[in-house]
């Protein structure tokens, strides 16, 4: 069953505690956490402190996204803030390898984030190293964009590689997921689903139905 990975950009940031344990209790299997510095995107979200306070609140996978440039300087920080899964984007950074290898052996999950001007191509070298590869069905950046549909034909593409080459990467999807998309992500090979403004802009008692009916 596919995994939902509710994004806390989205989320009401006074009520944020509120928030993260009542998406734990009805059904999330992840939290994915966007962060943003104002340099690879123009824009300014959390940094490692937001992931360390959210990590003793849940226990539930920590799917840290980082939209940050340059990247190496800050991976250390965000390990030590408790991350499971860190996805970055390869084009932000000169070291994607090392940085690869810095976050596997830390014993957590590495992952790549793929820009939709980015084709899968210009990153086939890194697909056997990493854990997650996130397809970005908006441009980073901001909440509440509409779903690239363009963008389902890189979701398809990596899981003909996945098969054809036996990679144990999950796929993942992010940006204006809805019910309608999210059965032709699910039906194209996508494993987690990155869900905002959905699910988050919905009343609480509503959170279990939507996130139940985008499995």
């Amino acid at each position: 069953m596919i995994k939902i990975s509710p994004s806390i950009l989205s989320a009401d940031i006074l009520k944020l505690e509120e928030e993260i344990k009542l998406l734990d209790e009805n059904g999330a299997d992840y939290i994915h956490i966007d962060i943003m510095d104002g340099h690879y995107v123009p824009n300014i979200t959390f940094g490692p402190n937001i992931v360390k306070s959210i990590r003793k609140i849940t226990n539930k996978t920590l799917d840290v996204h980082l939209m940050i440039q340059p990247v190496k300087p800050y991976i250390e920080e965000f390990i030590k803030a408790g991350s499971d899964i860190i996805s970055f984007h390869p084009e932000a950074d000169n070291n994607s390898e090392e940085i690869i290898n810095i976050i596997n052996e830390a014993n957590i999950k590495a992952g790549i984030a793929i820009h939709p001007k980015v084709e899968i191509t210009a990153i086939e070298n890194l697909l056997h190293k990493v854990q997650q590869i996130i397809i970005m069905t908006v441009i980073p950046g901001f909440g509440g964009q509409q779903f690239m549909q363009s963008q389902v034909k890189k979701i398809k593409y990596l899981d003909k590689i996945r098969k054809n080459h036996n990679y144990n990467y999950e796929i993942g999807v992010d940006g204006g997921v809805n019910i309608e998309n999210a059965k032709i992500c699910k039906n194209s090979g996508a494993d987690v689903l990155a869900v905002g403004s959905y699910l988050l802009s919905k009343s609480h008692n509503e959170y279990s139905k939507i996130i139940n009916s985008l499995k």
